[in-house]
């Protein structure tokens, strides 16, 4: 699986190594190309996965803002909810294409 901006490959797995949960896929963070991602100040805690920490993604003059999203601390409870340890996955926002 790939996560792409404007033909760019910005992270890339195999779906086995992937977590799908509510409808995202959510990348090893070793699977991502770390340039490409600049940590953001916006701040969301999910009810069962914890605090969110938000990246954008920038290519070139490109900004996605809150592109990317990941939970590093997990709350009691959410592993076993998705039957995968993800903590410090990388999920993407609908304007990044994530395909096989």
């Amino acid at each position: 699986m790939k996560a792409v901006v404007d033909g760019t490959t910005i992270a890339e797995a195999q779906q086995d190594d992937l977590a799908y949960i509510e409808g995202n896929w959510y990348f090893p963070r070793s699977s991502l190309v770390s340039e490409f991602f600049i940590e953001s100040p916006t701040a969301y805690t999910c009810p069962w996965k914890g605090a969110a920490q938000y990246f954008d993604v920038k290519i070139g003059d490109k900004v996605v803002k809150d592109g990317a999203w990941s939970y590093s601390d997990l709350r009691p409870g959410a592993v076993e909810r998705v039957g995968k340890d993800f903590a410090g996955f990388v999920a993407f926002d609908r304007s990044v294409t994530v395909a096989e």
